[in-house]
């Protein structure tokens, strides 16, 4: 199976390339935020368990969020493989993705790190909550956002590259010539 972890700052265009490599490669996409949306929507145990903590302004235990992610993947019946998008986000919760893909006998095949200049990730996001109202795509919060990602970020690259698996993209230029790096860096990886 080819499972993706696919890195890169709010805006560096995770989503649109998400779904460039599920179109290309046939396989499932797992967004955390939208499974976790769907879980406390379909009223799931684990749904619920995950309201509690958000209601109270409180972040998904990485136990909790592993589980979630567990019981997604499982779903995916005759799947090519997974990607993921979203997490990890810490050391920690690499190394519990990590054993809980052993555990089906799986492994993260590449991690794709979208690398775009601040600059750019900054003009990007200041359109996108312009054109989508998204009351989170102003100066103030995206240099928050951005901060929290480049102090989060940085151990988990070196994680990454000591596990052979990271690959840098340039993010930044042509839709088509960042696909092609992305398809060239799968290539490399690809049984």
């Amino acid at each position: 199976m080819l499972n993706i972890v696919i890195f890169g700052a709010p805006g560096s265009g995770k989503g649109t390339q998400s779904e460039n490599i599920v179109k290309k490669y046939g396989i499932n996409h797992i967004s955390t935020g939208d499974v976790l949306r769907a879980e406390i929507k379909n009223g799931t145990a684990l749904g619920k368990t995950a309201k509690g903590y958000i209601d109270q302004g409180q972040l998904i235990p990485d136990e909790l969020m592993i589980d979630i992610l567990a019981s997604v993947f499982d779903s995916f019946k005759e799947s090519k493989g997974v990607i993921f998008d979203g997490f990890p986000r810490t050391i920690a919760q690499a190394e519990a993705l990590k054993n809980m893909l052993t555990e089906r006998g799986q492994g993260v095949s590449v991690m794709l790190d979208l690398e775009v200049p601040e600059d750019e990730l900054m003009t990007r996001l200041i359109k996108r909550g312009k054109d989508s109202g998204r009351a989170d795509d102003n100066e103030t919060t995206i240099k928050k956002r951005l901060a929290v990602y480049h102090s989060q970020t940085s151990p988990l690259i070196d994680w990454y590259k000591k596990e052979g698996q990271y690959h840098r993209i340039n993010g930044f230029g042509e839709l088509d010539r960042i696909f092609a790096d992305i398809c060239t860096a799968i290539a490399s990886v690809k049984k």
